[in-house]
Order: structure tokens, then sequence, then C-alpha cells
């Protein structure tokens, strides 16, 4: 049996939890695709993951470890094998994804199901770009489009729009013809600025709650801002977003459901159904195929040094999108 190198999640905790280790390379089933990994995407929400917290999550991941060991859900690569049964792929094709039921894109093999949430890498993409194409950019257009219904006119608050969310959030939001206002730390404001963003406000410097603005949507890419406090600079009809999940959220959206005309809502991206996320992912594709939206990569590791990545997403202050290279030496 042939093998590879992946990281393995021994349990949940700190990033010491993360090991290099050689497992069994995986096959292609008959319906499924063996992809050759060269970049995959380290994001918050796996940080998030590898402790565990909040427990209630656990029921997803798994009550005493992680069920899926290998971490990690974007990736980009090449078709490497394909099953008998295949027909939307083959060999040799450049392709980027999301594995959202199994993880295991921290590794340099996965086999997915052809009709998962796999689609052709554009020729204008890298390897490192496309990585992370399915964990901010499709996150942020299922939040934005899909949950708070975003209109041509709408104003729209980003808080952590410099992060890996935040970034295709500002991007995302003023092609769909919104007003952009982002919320960043002073080092960041120009780069928020250069994404589109029509206002920015400097957190360290200034409360978003005490302008007069009155925002639609709020989006809360980091779920660190607060509804009760968010309330009196949402519009009539305004709408918070959040895809961390909390308990005050889930109590506030039961809550906003039934009273009140300010809602909040949270979502999992990832668990809605393939053939939705798939038709997203499409128009994700046409929209960065047109240019409309780039990516914006802070640091780069190679397999060995997850753990050093996820050390470096606990500190709070990535800019963009955190990607691991296959064969990168450090």
């Amino acid at each position: 049996m042939q093998s590879m190198n992946a990281i393995i999640s021994t349990g949940y905790g700190g990033p010491e939890v993360l090991k290099l280790q050689e497992v069994p390379k995986p096959t292609a089933n008959a319906n499924e695709v063996l992809i050759k990994i060269h970049a995959a995407s380290v994001t918050r929400a796996g940080t998030m993951m590898r402790t565990g917290k909040p427990y209630i999550g656990r029921f997803f991941t798994g009550l005493k470890k992680p069920k899926h060991p290998i971490p990690g859900t974007g990736f980009a690569g090449v078709v490497e094998a394909i099953g008998n049964s295949v027909t939307r792929f083959k060999v040799g094709q450049r392709v980027f994804g999301e594995s959202v039921e199994i993880f295991g894109t921290h590794a340099e093999y996965i086999a997915l199901p052809e009709d998962g949430l796999i689609t052709t890498l554009p020729d204008i993409m890298t390897f490192e770009e496309a990585a992370s194409a399915c964990d901010g950019p499709l996150t942020s257009i299922n939040f934005l489009k899909e949950v708070a219904a975003i209109k041509p006119g709408h104003k729209v608050l980003i808080n952590g729009a410099s992060g890996s969310l935040g970034t295709a959030a500002v991007q995302l939001a003023r092609y769909y013809g919104a007003e952009v206002t982002g919320i960043c730390s002073t080092k960041n404001i120009e780069l928020v600025k250069s994404l589109g963003a029509d206002h920015v406000i400097d957190y360290t410097k200034e409360d978003y709650t005490l302008r007069k603005d009155k925002y639609d949507i709020i989006y809360d890419t980091v779920g660190l801002l607060s509804f009760s406090k968010s309330k009196k600079v949402l519009t009539e009809n305004g709408l918070f977003v959040s895809p961390v999940l909390k308990m005050p959220i889930l109590f506030q959206m039961l809550w906003t459901s039934m009273f009140g005309k300010k809602k909040v809502k949270f979502a999992a991206t990832g668990l809605k159904p393939k053939e939705e996320l798939r038709v997203l992912l499409e128009e994700l594709t046409e929209i960065i195929t047109s240019g409309n939206i780039k990516s914006v990569t802070d640091k780069v590791y190679p397999l060995q040094d997850v753990a050093e990545a996820h050390r470096y997403i606990d500190l709070g202050h990535k800019k963009g999108n955190v990607v691991v290279m296959m064969g990168r030496r450090a």
C-alpha cells in the first residue's frame, strides 16, 4: 500500500495536537476523484475546530476527539486518478474546491466524490489563490446573497474586513452594488480601501455604534460584535449576520425570528446541500474569472508547519488567507 504525508489531529487542544505523519494514500472508488493537492487553506474556523470549542460543535466533529483526523477543507490541485464511473473530470485537470464532510485537505492526496464541491480551476488562478476560494469567498457569498439577500444600494457594515471572509465580503458587497463600510485595525485600513470599501472604521480609535450611519446588513465575520450593541446602528428592518457559532447568537436568532423587525441570522455554509453550494461556487468562479475578486494571501507555510500556521492565526492578526503549499520547504 502506498503512503503519503498528512497532518493528523491527535485530539482537541492547542496547535501541538497537530502532527505530521505518514498514512495510507487514498484510492479513488468508482464515483470518486483522486486529487494530488498542491495547496490547501488554513482558516480561523479550522483553528476553532482544533480546540473543539464551542462544545456544541463536537456533535458534528466528534465528542472526545476529531472523527476525521486529517484537518483542512479548502484545496487546489490536479486530478491524478478517477473511478470508472466518473464523467465530470479527467486525469490531469486542475481543480479546486472544498471537502465539507470529511475534511482531509492537509495531506498530499484526497479522494472525493465527483458530485462533491469540486470544480475546474480557471487559468487565471494559481493553486495558492484557489486554495482559499471555498473558505472566505464561498462563505461570504452565501451570507451576503443567500442569508442577507443583499441588494444594490444596501449599506453594509463588515467587521473583520481584513480577514479571509472580510476581504472577500468587501469585494462581493461592492460587486452586488452595496455601499460598504469595513471595520479593521489601523495597519489594515489601506488594504480594506484597496478592496473597494467606501468607508473604513478603525476599531482602535472609533466605536462603530457611536456613528450616525445606519446599516441594512451588519456582517460580523469574526464573531466579536454583539447584536444588543449593534441594534442602534441597524435600519428598521436591518439584519445582523455571523458565521461564528456562539450560544448567544442562537438565542438571539430564535428571539428575533418571533419578535421585532431587526433580525439575527446564523448559518453554517458547509452544511448547505451540495447542489446549492455548487451553484454558489459556479457563480463565485464567474465573479473571480471576471476580475471582480482578488485573493489576499498573508502567509504561506509548508505542510509540516501547519501547527505554526495555527499559532499565527490564533494571534488574531491575519490579513486575508493563510495557505499550505505541498512540497514547499520551511
